[in-house]
Order: structure tokens, then C-alpha cells, then sequence
């Protein structure tokens, strides 16, 4: 069983930075995220991951790469970012000025996923991540590490808008004796 799991959300990104909904459209980082990226390596080095799974996505490889870990990523598929269909690029008021009442964790996005549909993902990793013997580290995105966070705390998809997580920033997911619990948040 996993000792610990670390969330590490990609560096900065133009859409990111913009606030604009980067879903499958693979941005890379900007000098900003670069630089976060590569931040990240000595807060990481001194621990030693059985386990590295990243998104297929440029953003969450770069991320992974600068970080000090390209040798060990394997991609998987189930860390893609939320499928934000035809609200993908958008911002959130661009979206509200044609659905006022729009919540992505209720209501997930037209010709994109369903709140239910990411969880289903996010509940594989999870069990994989639990299968793994040691420390876990994944690198992926935002609204999908959210979720990650609030499924492994036996929560609904939807408390996930309660973890807000900056670029490059590291969560570390574990137990306290048997109870699943946040350790760290935005390290």
C-alpha cells in the first residue's frame, strides 16, 4: 500500500495564467513555469518514489522532466486534465455570460466530461496508487489533482472546488493510522 502519495500540478502555462480552461489542448509552460518546474527538483530529490505517473499532456511532462524525474515518468492516460468540451479555452465569466448558473463541479461541460466521469478516472489512479509499495509521486493538472484529493478523502467529485492548487505546487496525500488525510497542501 502507498505510504504517501505527492500531487505535483504542472508550472505555469499561458492559459493557466490567463485563466482560461486547458483541458487535452497541449500548452506548454512559460519561462514562469519553467522556472517553477524546475523549483521543484530540490524539494523532491530527497525522497525516492516507487511509483511516477504522469499526464500524457506537454505541460505535465515538462513538469515531471525539469523536476528531475523524465527517467522514471510513465504516462497515463487516466491523469488527463477534466475534458472541458466546448468550454475548453474559455474563461469562467466568458462561460457565465452564456450560463450564468454554470458550476463545473455540478454540472461538468457540454460535449466534455461529466463531474461522474472524472471521479471514475480519478478512482482508478487511486487504486493504483494504493497497489504501489512506498511513495507515489503523479504530475497532472489542477481540477483533475482536486478531484484526486477529494475522492481519496471519501469525498464527492464536487468537493474538489475546496482545494485550490497553485502551479507547481506539491500535495502530499497519506494516512494518519488508517484515515486517508492531506499532510501537506500548496508546499
Amino acid at each position: 500500500m502507498a505510504k504517501q502519495i505527492y500531487l505535483v500540478r504542472h508550472g505555469e502555462t499561458e492559459w493557466s495564467a490567463n485563466g482560461r480552461h486547458t483541458g487535452r489542448t497541449d500548452v506548454p509552460l512559460t519561462a514562469a513555469g519553467t522556472e517553477q518546474a524546475t523549483a521543484l527538483a530540490p524539494k523532491l530529490s530527497s525522497e525516492r518514489f516507487g511509483l511516477v505517473l504522469c499526464s500524457p499532456l506537454r505541460r505535465a511532462r515538462e513538469t515531471g522532466e525539469l523536476a528531475g524525474f523524465g527517467a522514471q515518468l510513465e504516462l497515463c492516460d487516466d491523469l488527463h486534465e477534466w475534458d472541458y468540451g466546448d468550454y475548453e479555452g474559455l474563461t469562467t465569466p466568458q462561460i457565465r455570460a452564456v450560463d450564468p448558473h454554470w458550476d463545473l463541479w455540478r454540472d461538468g461541460c457540454p460535449d466534455g466530461e461529466t463531474p461522474d466521469q472524472v471521479g471514475v478516472r480519478v478512482d482508478r489512479v487511486i487504486e493504483r496508487c494504493r497497489a504501489s509499495d512506498g511513495l507515489v509521486l503523479l504530475f497532472a493538472h489542477g481540477h483533475l489533482l482536486r478531484v484526486l484529493t477529494a475522492r481519496w478523502l471519501a469525498m464527492e467529485v464536487a468537493a474538489g472546488a475546496r482545494f485550490q492548487l497553485a502551479p507547481s505546487a506539491v500535495g502530499v496525500l497519506g494516512y494518519e493510522r488508517e484515515t486517508e488525510v492531506i499532510q501537506r497542501w500548496n508546499a
